[in-house]
Parts: C-alpha cells; structure tokens; sequence
C-alpha cells in the first residue's frame, strides 16, 4: 500500500480537527465539508471509518518519526498524538 505524505495527513488532521471545532460552536453548513475530509481520510488511511482514519494517521506518523517503515497502530485506549 502507498502511503501518503506525512504533511498531506496532517492537512487532512488539521482540516477535520478545525470543521469539528467550528461544528461543536454550532457553525452550519458544515456537514458537506466535514464528509469530504472523512472520505479523503479514510482512503489516504486504507479505513473504513472516521476512528480508524484518525488512528491510522496518527500511527503513519508516529512511524515516519520514528523511521519505521510500516507503522504500528495504536491499541485502544491509547491516545492520539496527531
């Protein structure tokens, strides 16, 4: 599998983070936007779903850190550093 650049992957993070931010201060019009950068996550990630995204990014990361070539996802319950 490819992986994707680790500044692409925090321009996603970053993205999510800041429309969950506005969305939470109660911003509307924000869903269409939100889904896209869920769907871009998820296929950068190879997941299926928002949790495993942002878990993959984070352990895609953590691992380019590191200089590991293939990255090690964080168990549950661990906290994301991304």
């Amino acid at each position: 599998m490819l992986t994707p650049a680790p500044q692409y992957l925090r321009t996603l993070l970053a993205r999510y983070a800041d429309l969950r931010i506005a969305q939470s201060r109660g911003e509307k019009g924000l869903q269409h936007r939100l889904d896209d950068v869920v769907y871009t996550l998820c296929v950068a990630t190879g997941t299926a779903c928002v949790d495993d995204a942002l878990a993959a990014a984070d352990a895609m990361l953590a691992s380019r850190a590191l200089g590991v070539d293939r990255p090690v996802l964080a168990t549950q319950g661990a906290e994301l550093a991304a």
